[in-house]
């Protein structure tokens, strides 16, 4: 197993995640197996319970693991399924040693830091490097992306975990990839400083990198480069300028004319082999046509839904069409905004706050024709909506947000739940698809598997009544509704489940598409 450090200093936000999964691309067009651990060093054990506003978005591995969105570009870029053993956080590694110190597992010893937290750290990597969903896949390459910024004491025993993994590996299977910040000034002008002081105090910390990838506002001048490499000792060729993109799928494209390439393979003593330049020609095809999509958002911040993001520019890929997102605050829009629109969104959530607008948007796309594509909440409001304004029941509502004609109900074994973290019913479960719907029309099986987060459903008390009003359930789980739409509607479909999460830029998820497509047609009608 090779293993590739990626670090990052300066600032965070940086985009350590994409470099990371850039380099794993690049390689992974090379014929390389390759594997992504990300490390975080905040004491939860995993993502679920943490704001989504402050943090971005949870994704849901296949397994049920809720994990940082970085496994989620790692997924997307090298097409790989992962587990939630390959996002490492400080809450999991000192919930382990301590169980183990609670069994005796010690022998009495003094537990510390280094090296019972530290060995955890390196077992763990060693691990996670080996495990995979996918069967007969094995790794040759592993990226470990350490979260957060060097100088930062949470992510201490992680680097010193990396230091010492660094000198018990043979030489060639180590490369340690450092992402900095190189600003410009008032006048324009970049500036190295900060980049020499982060690689100061990496260094201080026992860590030369190999390679420094020099995020900037433009192209990395060639003084630059030399400073940066004197400074830093590091060879000029492993001072790489990455440059703002306009698509995060053309990084890996430009890291390659950087030479990226030549200089991971040879610190790695990999063979330079020939580049399958499938990946690059899809995610770089020309638009022929685009559309407008309103996402009815409560959170506020894009990276909430960055899985939705990117799995309406995979299917806009497939189809050619450009789609620009419109994000509409479901407090706060307008309804005439929603005519604008060639397709409108309804997002997952949790929380009451907004809900009334996002109800007001489906009756809206439903009672106009407009296209709409729920996803978990937004299937649950679908049901509400239709309810209350097909049904009748005015006060239908979800459980969650209390008393009225509770059209969604609690799980049932969510019944006696007291616990928050990882309790919901959480990621891949079967679907039933009924043949001649809309839903078979789109997977084309009527078997499919698809990734879960939710703690409600569909009351089994209503779905008769549902259906004998005109609404479909073209997916189901057992008695469990998973999948809906409208067959008088030009598009009206939303799923329980959250098929984004396994899009991919060169394997769409099928709602997506269909969704995309009805809004391309949509669009074409309303300009004839």
């Amino acid at each position: 197993m090779k293993y590739i450090f990626v670090t990052g200093g300066v600032m965070s936000g940086l985009g350590k995640g994409i470099t990371a999964a850039s380099i794993g691309r690049i390689l992974k067009n090379r014929g390389y197996q390759v594997t992504a651990i990300k490390i975080d060093p905040y004491l939860n054990i995993d993502a679920g319970t943490m704001n989504p506003a402050q943090h971005g978005e949870v994704f849901v591995l296949s397994d049920g693991g809720e994990v940082d969105l970085d496994l989620g570009n790692y997924e997307r870029f090298l097409d790989i399924e992962l587990t939630r053993n390959h996002n490492i956080t400080t809450g999991k590694i000192y919930k382990s040693v301590i169980e183990k110190e609670r069994r005796g597992d010690f022998l009495g010893g003094t537990v510390q830091i280094i090296p019972h937290i530290t060995d955890e750290i390196k077992a763990c990597i060693a691990r996670s490097a080996e495990e995979f969903e996918n069967n007969g896949y094995k790794a040759e390459v592993c990226l470990v992306e350490v979260g957060g910024t060097v100088g930062d004491i949470e992510s201490m025993p992680f680097l010193e975990a990396v230091r010492q993994m660094r000198g018990e590996l043979p030489a060639h299977d180590t490369a340690l990839l450092h992402v900095t910040l190189v600003p410009a000034d008032t006048m324009g002008d970049l500036k190295t400083k900060p980049t020499q002081h982060s690689v100061k105090a990496l260094r201080e910390l026992g860590l030369r990198p190999d390679i420094i990838v020099c995020r900037s506002d433009r192209v990395l001048p060639m003084h630059s480069r030399r400073k940066i490499s004197e400074f830093c000792d590091v060879p000029l060729n492993a001072v790489v300028s990455a440059a703002d993109a306009s698509d995060i799928y053309h990084v890996p494209m430009e890291l390659e004319k950087e030479g990226a390439a030549n200089v991971v393979l040879d610190l790695l003593d990999l063979e330079k082999r020939g580049v399958d330049a499938e990946w690059y020609r899809t995610v770089t095809e020309d638009y022929t046509n685009r559309v407008t999509i309103g996402i009815v958002t409560k959170y506020g911040i894009e990276d909430v839904y960055l899985s939705i993001k990117e799995a309406l520019k995979h299917a806009g890929r497939t189809l050619s069409a450009e789609v620009q997102i419109k994000w509409l605050d479901a407090e706060t829009y307008e309804p005439a905004e929603l005519a604008e629109l060639d397709g409108v969104l309804i997002p997952g959530g949790f929380g009451q706050r907004g809900v009334s607008g996002k109800v007001t948007a489906i009756r809206y796309a439903r009672e106009n024709q407009i296209p709409f594509l729920g996803i978990c909440l937004g299937f649950q409001m679908a049901v509400v909506e239709f309810a209350r304004d097909v049904l009748g029941y005015e006060d239908a509502i979800s459980e969650e947000f209390g008393e009225g004609t509770q059209v969604i109900a609690l799980l049932p074994e969510q019944e006696n739940v007291t616990k928050l973290g990882g309790t919901m019913r959480l990621g891949s479960y079967p679907v039933d698809v009924v043949e001649g719907t809309r839903a078979w029309d789109l997977y084309q099986k009527t078997s499919i598997t698809e990734r879960h987060r939710h703690r409600y459903e569909v009351n089994p008390e209503y779905i008769e009544e549902l259906k004998e009003n005109g609404l479909v359930f073209s997916g189901m789980n057992g008695n469990r509704m998973e999948i809906l739409e409208l067959p008088s509607h030009p598009f009206f479909f939303a799923t329980q489940f959250h098929p984004e999460f396994r899009s991919r830029p060169t394997r769409a998820s099928p709602p997506y598409i269909g969704f995309v497509k009805a809004c391309m047609e949509y669009k074409n009608q309303e300009h004839q």
